[in-house]
C-alpha cells in the first residue's frame, strides 16, 4: 500500500472520529456516532497493518487476535454495572501501551538523531513515559475504588500538596538530566526513576479523591490517555495517533471541566486531594445528619401515589444499575403515560459511577429521549411535582449539599426532590452512598421510603398499576 493511500486513508479515519465524538454528543445520534468511530478505527488499523508495518506480521497478527479475543469475551461479558471499572482498566492498558512504546523507542539504536533533533525526540519519550505511568497507575486505582476491591474513602496524607509539588520537581529536574545523559548515549538511570515517580503520582493523586468524585476522575483519566497517546503518536511520527490522541485529550478535558462545573468544584481542587476536606483530615459522614424516624411504604401505597400524580419526577442513580431496574422503569412509564400522567426523569451530571451512566441505561430501556432532562433543565420544577422516585440514588438528592457547610458535598447542585409534594426513596437499606455521607432526605417528612431490591419493589409497584 502506498503512502499516498495510507495518508488518504488517516485523513478518512480522522474525519470519521470527529464525527463521531459529533454524534456522541446527544442520545438520538449516539449510535450513530459509535457506528462512525468503529468504521474509522477500522479503517485505521488495516492501513496501518497494510501500509505501514513491513516485518513481524505473525507476531503482530498474533496479539491483534488475542486482544481482540479478550475485547470481544469483555464486551459480551461485562454488566452495565461493571462498566466504569471496565473503563477505567481500559485507560490504564493506553497508559501502559504509552510507556511500552516509549521505553522501545529509547532502546532503538536505529534512530540515528543529533542537535535539536535529539532533544525534541528525547523530550517526547520523556513525556510519553510520563503521562503513560501516570495513566496506567491511576486508573488501576480507580478501576479497583470503583469495584469495591478498596475504599472509595479519600486517603488524605498530611503536607500532600508539598508531597505532589515535591515529585512534579523531582520529574522536571530528572527530564534535564535524562537529556543531558541521553546525548551521551546514557539515560536509563533518570527514565526509569521518573517512571517510578510517575507511577507513585498515579496512585497518590487518585487515592486522596473521593467517592463522589469518582466520575470525574474517570473522565480525567480518559484525557490522560489521550495525551499518552497523542506523545506515542509524536514519538513514532504518526499523524493519526497524534491527531486522535489531541481528540480524546482534549474532549476528556472538556468533560471533565463541564461536570466540575456541574458540581460547583474547582478543577484543580479536585485533582489535588479531593474536595470538602481539610489537610490531612475529611469531615465527619454523619454530621449534619437529622433525626427522626423513616416512614416506609408498600407497593400498593406507591402505586396508589403515582395514579393519583399528575407530574411525576423519577430519578435514577447507581443502585437502580445494580438492581437492572431500568425495563421495570420503563414500563411504569408507559403505563402512566397511558394514562396521561406527565412522567420525567432527572439526571445528575455525576449520578452513578461514570459520565452519562443512567442515559445510558434508560436507551438501553427504550425510555424516550425527550423525557429525560439534565438537572439544570428540571430542578427548577421540583415544587410542581407531585411525586419524586428516587430510585437507587443517594448523593445526588442529598439535602447536605446546601444545609450542612462542613459536608464533603457542600455547595454541590442536587436533584431537590425534597421540595416536590412527596418523595418517594428506593434503597436495600438505610446506608449511605459511595461519598459515605449520611442523607437527611430519608427523614423529612415528605419522604416515604420503600426498602427492598428496586427492580423486586418496582415489579410489584407496577402489578399493582394493572
Amino acid at each position: 500500500m502506498s503512502h499516498g493511500i495510507v495518508t488518504v486513508a488517516y485523513i478518512g479515519a480522522t474525519i470519521l472520529f470527529i464525527l463521531a465524538l459529533g454524534g456522541l454528543s446527544t442520545q438520538e445520534t449516539s449510535r450513530r456516532g459509535n457506528l462512525y468511530g468503529m468504521t474509522g478505527m477500522a479503517i485505521a488499523l488495516l492501513a496501518t497493518l497494510f501500509g505501514i508495518v513491513s516485518d513481524n506480521y505473525v507476531l503482530l497478527f498474533v496479539g491483534v487476535i488475542i486482544g481482540g479475543a479478550i475485547g470481544l469475551m469483555l464486551a459480551k461479558k461485562v454488566q452495565m454495572t461493571q462498566m466504569p471499572e471496565l473503563v477505567a482498566i481500559l485507560h490504564s492498558l493506553v497508559g501502559l501501551a504509552a510507556v511500552l512504546v516509549g521505553f522501545a523507542n529509547f532502546m532503538d539504536h536505529s534512530i540515528m538523531l543529533s542537535g535539536v533533533e535529539k532533544t525534541i525526540h528525547d523530550v517526547e519519550t520523556y513525556l510519553g513515559i510520563l503521562i503513560g505511568a501516570l495513566t496506567f497507575s491511576g486508573s488501576v486505582v480507580a478501576f479497583l475504588k470503583l469495584s469495591a476491591r478498596i475504599s472509595g474513602k479519600p486517603m488524605l496524607l498530611p503536607f500532600r500538596h508539598w508531597l505532589n509539588l515535591g515529585m512534579l520537581v523531582l520529574a522536571v529536574w530528572l527530564c534535564f538530566t535524562f537529556i543531558g545523559q541521553s546525548a551521551t548515549g546514557g539515560g536509563t538511570f533518570p527514565l526509569l526513576a521518573m517512571t517510578v515517580i510517575a507511577l507513585l503520582f498515579g496512585v497518590h493523586m487518585v487515592m486522596a479523591i473521593g467517592g463522589a468524585d469518582m466520575p470525574v476522575v474517570i473522565s480525567m483519566l480518559n484525557s490522560y490517555s489521550g495525551w499518552a497517546a497523542a506523545a506515542t503518536g509524536f514519538m513514532l511520527s504518526n499523524d493519526l495517533l497524534i491527531v486522535v490522541g489531541a481528540l480524546v485529550g482534549s474532549s476528556g478535558a472538556i468533560l471533565s471541566y463541564i461536570m466540575c462545573r456541574a458540581m460547583n468544584r474547582n478543577f484543580i481542587s479536585v485533582i489535588a486531594g479531593g474536595f470538602g476536606t481539610a489537610e490531612g483530615q475529611t469531615a465527619a459522614p454523619g454530621e449534619g445528619e437529622e433525626t427522626g424516624e423513616v416512614v416506609p411504604v408498600e407497593a400498593a401505597e406507591v402505586a396508589d401515589m403515582l395514579l393519583q400524580a399528575k407530574e411525576v419526577m423519577i430519578i435514577p442513580g447507581y443502585g437502580m444499575a445494580v438492581a437492572q431496574a431500568q425495563h421495570v422503569v420503563n414500563d411504569i412509564t408507559r403505563k402512566l403515560r397511558d394514562r396521561k400522567i406527565n412522567v420525567r426523569f432527572g439526571i445528575h451530571p455525576v449520578a452513578g459511577r461514570m459520565p452519562g451512566h443512567m442515559n445510558v441505561l434508560l436507551a438501553e430501556a427504550k425510555v424516550p429521549y425527550d423525557i429525560v432532562f439534565e438537572l439544570d433543565e428540571i430542578n427548577d420544577d421540583f415544587p410542581n411535582v407531585d411525586v419524586s422516585v428516587v430510585v437507587g440514588a443517594n448523593d445526588i438528592v442529598n439535602p447536605a449539599a446546601q444545609e450542612v457547610p462542613n459536608s464533603p458535598i457542600a455547595g454541590m447542585p442536587v436533584l431537590e426532590c425534597w421540595k416536590g409534594k412527596t418523595t418517594i426513596v428506593l434503597k436495600r437499606s438505610m446506608a449511605t452512598g459511595y461519598a459515605g455521607v449520611a442523607n437527611p432526605l430519608f427523614y423529612k417528612e415528605n419522604t416515604r421510603m420503600l426498602f427492598g431490591d428496586a427492580r423486586e419493589s418496582l415489579g410489584a409497584v407496577l402489578k399493582q398499576l394493572d
